[in-house]
């Protein structure tokens, strides 16, 4: 167990820290790109909300569906968080959307919160947060892929394809297919899969999507419609039915009222704004910091399993995910 623990801290510090080098090194590039208003430390202040909370929505959760219903849970998340996004930058003076708006937010709110972040959560009954995180952190493998066999596509460099041949082997030993494991596990854990590459679709669309001009309402928007859509699914399964208000724990509403606050409104918010004003090749960095803070908490703070085998997979994937970090910074 101290070994393990070792390990981890240890692991943890050096990914944390090679994206913290990462950014520095980009920083210096994008000076021309950063509003006057948006200082070092707000950058680095937003960097740590990406890194670290991201990396906490997976712990959260995993407490909020212990006595939360699942759907009915991250729906009322995206639609609490939505609504008080959307309601208070029209209050600022936003103008109001047009219909084509709305359908660009239905698209990237079905393909990134609803088969995104909604699969991850329906995942995490069947398997531990921490590989929920790592499964979920194989999306720049997608994005490398699709910007490749797109029409027109560029050939990614060849640290982008070694990084894509690593993840697989990462995953392979992660999921590891031979070992005697539940039809259950082995589904979510495929799901999770489809899962990254619903976001990595999404991701893709909205580089060209008609959206609203004010940036933030049009992340607003997403929220609203996928946490409606999410609503209805869990009615539509039967969730409501054997629910009341009184039994859930105090946990999994301090967990939903987290992941409403940090997970949604600062985290998500902060990641919009950082693609804005810093290079999207590091902001992306954030994809190999999250599992790694996910599996950690997950052992600390849950009692999820941490072994060898599953070190050596987080390790091969985040190493993966930097090679094509690295390796498709040009690739557009």
């Amino acid at each position: 167990m101290e070994i393990a623990r070792a390990i981890s801290n240890r692991a943890i510090g050096q990914v944390v820290a090679t994206g913290m080098r990462l950014r520095s090194a980009y920083l210096c590039r994008v000076s021309d790109r950063t509003p006057a208003r948006a200082t070092r430390s707000q950058i680095l202040i937003a960097f740590a909300a990406v890194y670290i909370i991201w990396g906490s929505t997976y712990l959260a959760i995993r407490f909020a569906i212990e006595t939360l219903p699942p759907m009915l849970m991250v729906g009322s998340r995206f639609l609490a968080a939505g609504g008080i996004m959307y309601i208070w930058l029209r209050m600022r003076g936003a103008a109001a959307p047009k219909a084509i708006h709305w359908r660009s937010a239905a698209i990237l709110g079905i393909l990134m919160p609803v088969f995104g972040t909604g699969v991850v959560v329906w995942a995490e009954k069947r398997v531990p947060s921490g590989i929920a995180a790592l499964l979920v952190a194989v999306e720049p493998l997608w994005i490398v892929l699709l910007q490749w066999w797109r029409p027109g596509g560029k050939r990614p460099k060849a640290a982008a394809i070694g990084g894509v041949a690593l993840g697989l082997a990462g995953l392979y030993l992660l999921v590891d297919p031979g070992s005697e494991k539940s039809h259950g596990g082995l589904f979510a854990e495929s799901v999770l899969l489809l899962a990254a590459l619903s976001w990595a679709v999404g991701s893709l669309y909205s580089r060209s999507a008609p959206q609203a001009k004010a940036k933030f309402l049009g992340t607003a928007m997403e929220m609203l419609v996928a946490g409606a859509v999410l609503v209805a699914v869990g009615l539509a399964i039967g969730e409501a039915s054997h629910f009341s208000l009184g039994a859930p724990s105090a946990k999994s509403w301090l967990a939903l009222l987290y992941l409403i606050t940090f997970g949604s409104i600062i985290a998500y918010t902060a990641y919009v704004w950082l693609l804005r004003i810093v290079n999207p090749t590091l902001v992306s960095t954030y994809a190999f910091v999250n599992p790694v803070v996910a599996v950690f908490l997950g052992w600390a703070f849950a009692s999820e399993p941490l072994n060898g085998r599953m070190i050596a997979a987080a390790a091969i994937i985040v190493g993966a995910v930097a090679l094509i970090t690295m390796g498709g910074k040009d690739v557009e």
